[in-house]
């Protein structure tokens, strides 16, 4: 299994401190049954600005200690993009990564709102034919408390990646519920970890997929891990029509 989100390299944002607890993180996230993780961390962001050339020397730091250890994991650059006005430019001149060198690009939205240009970012980066996933849309505010403006953003060509500890209910059961009527809605395409530290952001990889199970949500599970396949091949997601969290389930695939 992949891991398409995550913030696993050390001393750099607000994933661990120490190479010891990256490499504690990733001991955890092989007994998850997880083989391969994309490395996340914060660019662009008010509080953590973690740019490329710290992102390559971290992983070629925890590669090597994978290597020395033997464990059956394996890494990969990317960076979890806060949405600016400079997007764009960051991503046409290579200073912004996409995951694991693919056209997908991980874009996060502030936890309050959507900005007035988002649409034309997610515009702009269908442009470079690249294709941007918007980063635990669950827990953005103003998607909360309207998620038909998730659906408006995907109808634009975005895509979205839900967390697992929100359908685990680590962030409390609004959070769970409203996770879960994206995901029977289509309008989740990966699924990621977001993990932070062992002790207060886990991964919880495969509490998430248990919850959507017991939902009777298999074959979404299906797709949800596929897609994260596709990023490290660099293919075209597997897409289901998209509805509305009323709606319960739209099995026309789309690609």
């Amino acid at each position: 299994m992949i891991d398409m989100h995550a913030h696993i390299l050390p001393g750099v944002d607000d994933g661990p401190e120490k190479l010891l607890e990256a490499m504690e993180l990733l001991e955890m996230a092989i007994a998850e049954g997880i083989t391969d993780i994309i490395a996340t961390p914060h660019v662009y962001n008010p509080h953590f600005n973690v740019p490329k050339q710290s992102v390559l020397k971290k992983i070629n730091l925890l590669t090597k200690e994978i290597k020395k250890r033997d464990l059956a994991i394996q890494l990969h650059a990317g960076q979890e993009i806060r949405i600016q006005d400079f997007t764009i430019d960051k991503l046409k001149s290579g200073e912004a990564l996409t995951l694991a060198n693919s056209k997908y690009v991980l874009l996060e939205l502030p936890s309050s709102g959507i900005p007035a240009y988002t649409v034309q970012i997610i515009q702009g980066i269908l442009n470079l034919n690249k294709v941007p996933i918007i980063a635990h849309p669950e827990r953005n505010r103003a998607i909360a408390e309207k998620p038909s403006r998730l659906e408006r953003l995907v109808n634009h060509g975005a895509l979205s990646q839900v967390t697992a500890g929100s359908l685990a209910g680590h962030f409390g059961k609004s959070v769970q519920k409203l996770s879960l009527q994206l995901v029977e809605a289509n309008l989740v395409h990966a699924y990621g970890s977001d993990v932070h530290s062992a002790a207060t952001r886990p991964f919880l990889f495969n509490k998430g997929l248990d919850y959507l199970d017991k939902h009777k949500n298999h074959d979404i599970v299906d797709i949800l891990l596929e897609n994260n396949a596709r990023i490290l091949t660099n293919e075209d997601f597997i897409l289901l029509e998209p509805g509305t969290v009323e709606s319960k389930k739209w099995w026309q695939l789309i690609g």
